[in-house]
């Protein structure tokens, strides 16, 4: 059972997951754990912009960043970020910043 901390912001989190270059991030994560160059690399973005982006999701454990062999391997929990999606509650924030979204890119 995955328990959510309740010392995040909640909507913060959803702003990280729902930002465009995030999402992005985050999709390349679904399926495994991905090497920071290899996401640089395929999407466009620097390094520092990937640790910007991420770095409230690290910070909370959303994401894992993980350093071996000299390589910087992020992981996203897909599991919590599904569970804070899921809970009646946030589905309303997730509905109203996706609205908020559309309407910053209409």
């Amino acid at each position: 059972m995955i328990l959510l901390d309740p010392t995040y912001d909640k909507e913060k989190i959803l702003e990280c997951m729902f930002d465009p270059d995030t999402s992005e991030i985050l999709a390349e994560l679904e399926n495994g754990g991905k090497e920071l160059q290899y996401l640089t690399e395929k999407l466009k973005i620097l390094e520092d912009e990937i640790y910007e982006r991420l770095s409230y999701l690290i910070q909370h454990d959303f994401v894992k960043e993980e350093k071996t062999n000299n390589k910087i391997i992020f992981t996203a929990d897909a599991e919590k970020l599904a569970k804070l999606v899921e809970q009646d509650k946030n589905f309303d924030d997730v509905v109203n910043g996706l609205a908020k979204m559309d309407s910053y890119l209409n």
